[in-house]
């Protein structure tokens, strides 16, 4: 207002300094009531200039006075807005510091003094009652939140976490299935349905959620790829021990298809090996174990490929396991699968090739076992039973406790089974559930007979008179106790070992 004005004022200014310089200034006559007013056009411009903003200035000056009420209400309801967004900041933040009584003040305020944002004083409220550990309230809160079409989503996933947190497991699994058909994109309402599934071993079901939440983008198709394959393995084993035929080639079925998704994922080709192995169906098992073994080796993958034929001989059989030790030659599973395949063939300039190509790696139960086994087999019972007793305090490996001592790969429970497909499907990591519980499994170290043999080193070199022993422990005593020239010149060695041959003819 105030720049049109000047604006106006300029052209009056400019009009009237023109009259002026004209020559002819004019004349301008005004009667109004008896009266009678006469000036010059420019006198009268200016006049009528004047007139005019003094009748604008007084109309917005009325104006100004009658919206003053609404100015006050406007001004008003700001600052209160400015004052709910401080007590809501407060109040969030005392939520995050765990202050719950702080939270549920700061709460009732902004409850009181937001008017514009009722659905984040909603969300105070519930979140305060929540960190007070008033579980009623928190419940009352979410529960209202279910009445407003934007809030429904926020509202179950706060009583399914409310009811998950109090054991209430189909209250929480109702309520992420209520939010799932919601929302697309709801991955938490996913993950609780998928938990679900797979706590209840309820395979083909998961493997549904997997293909919906694909669909919707909530996964990758590689995360999608392996929690199909580690399902189709969970399926395959819970089907296995089943009198069923039919159900028996299931569950063939869906194991070749885990192994064919995952090659990694080592349970499912070696279920995939054992069922096709039962149908006959030995070149197949052989193929699928094989593949597996170039993604990832496994120590139940060479030992369910060593039994899969049971007709052949030793040599015949190792002859065998070297496809396998083609497939991933630098592996350290195919290092320690060339020792076995010595061992299984009587090679001993293979079998030191093989030892030594391990000499590197750290000595686990396992390695020290082997090594004791090799030792045995080259003849040198001493360092055998050297690698046993290191062995007995080495670290054990957790790919060996997926054996079960009876001789079954992954023979999991349920639960086992559930972890491992949360596992591999979201990091592509296999557990070992009978490792992290410290279950018996394979034994890792060779039992070898207690007494020497009579080839031992220090028996030979005792024979040979290389080594002594004297009969009567306390021997060397005397001989140190008396003069130092006397303990340096020990007795001959021929004499004590005549001595004691006739002690023991005695």
């Amino acid at each position: 207002m105030i720049r049109g004005a000047i604006v106006f004022l300029i052209v009056l200014a400019v009009v009237a300094v023109a009259l002026a310089m004209a020559g002819e200034p004019g004349r301008a006559s005004l009667t109004w009531l008896g009266w009678r007013l006469d000036t010059t056009a420019a006198a009268a411009v200016v006049l009528i200039g004047g007139l005019s903003l003094l009748a604008v200035a007084t109309w917005r000056v009325v104006l100004w006075i009658a919206e003053a009420p609404r100015r006050a209400s406007r001004a008003h309801a700001e600052t209160r807005r400015r004052q709910a967004i401080e007590v809501m900041t407060r109040g969030f933040l005392a939520v995050a510091a765990g202050e719950g009584a702080e939270a549920r003040r700061f709460a009732q305020k902004a409850s009181d003094l937001t008017e514009d944002s009722p659905a984040l004083a909603r969300v105070l409220v519930a979140q305060a009652a929540e960190a007070a550990g008033d579980v009623a309230a928190a419940q009352a809160a979410y529960a209202s939140m279910l009445s407003f079409p934007e809030m429904k989503l926020a509202g179950h996933r706060g009583l399914m976490l409310l009811a998950e947190s109090q054991g209430d497991r189909e209250a929480a699994l109702k309520h992420a299935a209520d939010a799932y058909s919601l929302a697309k994109t709801a991955r938490w309402a996913w993950r609780m349905l998928f938990e679900g599934r797979l706590e209840a071993g309820e395979w083909g079901e998961a493997l549904d959620l997997v293909e919906s939440a694909l669909s919707r983008k909530i996964v990758t198709p590689v995360v999608a790829e392996r929690a199909r394959a580690a399902l189709l393995a969970a399926s395959a084993a819970s089907l296995e021990k089943s009198a069923d035929g039919r159900l028996r080639d299931q569950a063939a079925d869906y194991a070749v298809k885990a192994a064919r998704l995952s090659p990694a994922f080592a349970p499912g080709a070696v279920l995939a090996g054992r069922l096709l192995a039962d149908a006959g169906k030995i070149g197949r098992a052989e193929d699928l174990i094989e593949n597996a073994w170039a993604a990832a080796p496994h120590p139940a993958l060479w030992l369910g490929y060593r039994d899969l034929r049971t007709d052949e001989t030793p040599r015949e059989r190792a002859h065998r396991l070297q496809k396998l030790i083609d497939r991933n030659p630098g592996h350290r599973e195919s290092r320690i699968l060339a020792v076995e395949q010595a061992l299984m063939a009587h090679d001993n300039p293979g079998l030191k090739a093989a030892v030594a190509a391990l000499a590197d790696e750290p000595p686990t139960a396992r390695l020290c076992g082997l090594f004791a086994r090799a030792a045995w087999a080259q003849g040198q019972a001493d360092e055998a039973r050297a690698w046993v007793a290191r062995g007995a305090a080495a670290a054990q490996e957790p790919d060996w406790s997926d054996l079960d001592p009876e001789g079954r790969a992954f023979a999991y429970a349920q639960a086992d089974w559930t972890r491992l497909v949360s596992s591999w499907a979201e990091t592509g990591v296999l557990l070992h559930p009978r490792f992290e519980r410290r279950e018996r499994a394979l034994t890792d170290l060779p039992e070898l007979p207690s007494s020497y043999e009579a080839s031992a080193p220090f028996v030979t070199a005792a024979e040979s008179g290389a080594f002594h022993a004297p009969d009567d422990p306390g021997a060397y005593d005397d001989d140190l106790a008396g003069p130092p020239e006397q303990a340096q010149t020990p007795p001959p060695r021929g004499s004590r070992r005549r001595a004691g041959l006739r002690k023991d003819a005695g």
